[in-house]
């Protein structure tokens, strides 16, 4: 599908298809409208919040704006969020989005057997992901609720990771408080984030790793047992299937690593070996010039991951089951 970048202005004429999804802090609806360029039919997504929650869509919109061109994060078209009046007389606040006709991941999940997708594919889609947290943590943000519902899909079997109302700055527990322990969806969320609001870059990798698990089982994350936000607290990850190919389960060993900063990073974990092939669609983002400390922790990093290259390729062991932090 071809996607236009004019955004409809005030005046033309909009065609609402049909109501895509709703939740809690507003509504996604498909829209069709005629291009700037050459008055063919486009389509795009149009998200829509009320007052209450216009805070959280022009947060959503400010982030969206520095994405604009990296190809594993929705597209949000146009300079400001769009303010009108609805049918009932109530201010609406929208944001238009490239639509994904593929729905969302949990949908393409869901027109598999028993949910569960082929392996090829699985890591196929891993990557992409990975690419897409490698973008957002090298512009200093964690998304902070990546499940299959934000996470699109596109012509091709494209990814694209969506919905960034919930996302931080990395590092921030400002928001944090013991009414709102956590950020994002709990069965996401990591032992640390559930403790005490931890919004570092280790959370989105081991929703990664709930998102990775969940294609491979077609269930979600603590499927082999009633799933306590306790169990999280204690240091339990989820289950992870002893028929799974050995790499994979390293790869998910690595995301549900009880510290966060042995769950590396993403552009790291794009190198891991259940990932083989290309990893150069997307380049390392700057940093900041390293003091000895961090090149020693970088250098421990890079050993670490030779090993766990060589587990694989000599087959490694048997290493599935709900493990505990020591």
């Amino acid at each position: 599908m071809r996607i236009d970048l004019s955004v409809p202005k005030v005046g033309v004429e909009l065609e609402l298809n049909k109501l895509l999804g709703k939740g809690s802090s507003g509504s996604v609806s498909l829209i069709k409208y005629k291009g700037r360029r050459d008055g063919e039919m486009i389509y795009a997504a149009v998200k829509s919040s009320n007052v209450i929650h216009a805070d959280s869509l022009h947060k959503e919109f400010q982030i969206l704006s520095e994405f604009r061109g990296c190809s594993r994060i929705v597209q949000c078209y146009g300079t400001k969020v769009q303010e009108s009046i609805n049918n009932e007389g109530d201010v609406e606040f929208k944001i238009i989005m490239e639509y994904a006709s593929g729905g969302s991941l949990r949908n393409f999940m869901n027109r598999f057997k028993d949910m569960k997708l082929p392996d090829p594919l699985i890591r196929r889609f891993t990557r992409m992901v990975l690419e897409g947290l490698a973008i957002i943590h090298g512009h200093g943000y964690v998304h902070c609720d990546l499940k299959p519902e934000n996470i699109l899909v596109f012509p091709g079997f494209e990814l694209k990771i969506s919905d960034f109302g919930l996302s931080k700055r990395e590092g921030d527990t400002n928001w944090w408080t013991l009414q709102y322990p956590f950020a994002g969806t709990p069965i996401y969320m990591s032992p640390q984030s559930v403790s005490n609001g931890e919004t570092r870059r280790g959370l989105d990798l081991w929703s990664l790793g709930c998102v990775v698990l969940e294609m491979y089982t077609g269930k979600r994350s603590w499927w082999g047992k009633n799933y306590d936000l306790e169990d999280l607290k204690k240091g339990y990850m989820p289950l992870i299937p002893k028929d799974l190919p050995c790499d994979a389960k390293l790869f998910l060993m690595t995301c549900f690593a009880a510290e966060t900063d042995k769950r590396k990073n993403a552009f790291t974990l794009l190198r891991h070996c259940y990932l083989r092939g290309d990893v150069n669609k997307i380049t390392e983002p700057p940093l900041v010039k390293s003091n000895n400390s961090n090149d020693i922790t970088l250098e421990l990093e890079k050993i670490e991951l030779r090993l766990s290259q060589l587990r694989c390729n000599i087959g490694g062991g048997e290493t599935s089951g709900e493990l505990k932090s020591s």
